[in-house]
């Protein structure tokens, strides 16, 4: 029997046994929460560059992968974003502090807090990308503490949907 026509079982998204070159796709949700969780669970690698500003969040970029953004963003009490939305699909962790989100569609504005390690994906705008067609969206912070967060999302690129 030829073990070579048996489809790998440990193959991983974009690898392929037989060198055949394919198309790189932006990486899934799931990447992107995976390397959040990896990196909430080594906080001695970015913890030193915890910068507080009062009057404004300090997004500081790490180390990710070729094809993933890694951001860390501290966000300063009382502090809020405009609405928007976004091109590509992040994922963000809150590492502490408190973060709200409110978000908009057309069924109307709900607010979600962000909870400690857990991965909130924000979906990305309407593919015709119309102001107001997909799902805004503004995050802020209620607390009296400065808040962390951990964000991941598509790096810019030729395969990157922006």
């Amino acid at each position: 029997m030829d073990l070579d026509l048996i489809p790998d079982i440990t193959m991983h998204g974009q690898d392929d046994p037989h060198q055949r070159v394919i198309t790189k796709r932006p990486p899934t949700v799931g990447r992107l929460a995976a390397l959040i969780h990896e990196h909430m669970a080594r906080p001695a690698d970015w913890w030193h560059l915890v910068r507080f500003d009062a009057a404004q969040p300090v997004r500081t970029r790490l180390d990710g992968t070729e094809d993933i953004e890694l951001w860390l963003t501290v966000w300063p009490p009382g502090h809020r974003t405009h609405l928007h939305d976004h091109d590509a699909t992040p994922v963000a962790m809150l590492v502490a502090g408190e973060l709200t989100e409110v978000a908009i569609s057309p069924d109307g504005a709900t607010e979600r807090p962000l909870r400690i390690n857990r991965a909130r994906v924000f979906a990305r705008k309407a593919p015709s990308g119309s102001p107001g067609e997909g799902r805004l969206h503004e995050l802020a912070n209620p607390g009296p503490t400065y808040a962390i967060t951990l964000h991941a999302l598509p790096a810019r690129g030729p395969h990157a949907a922006r």
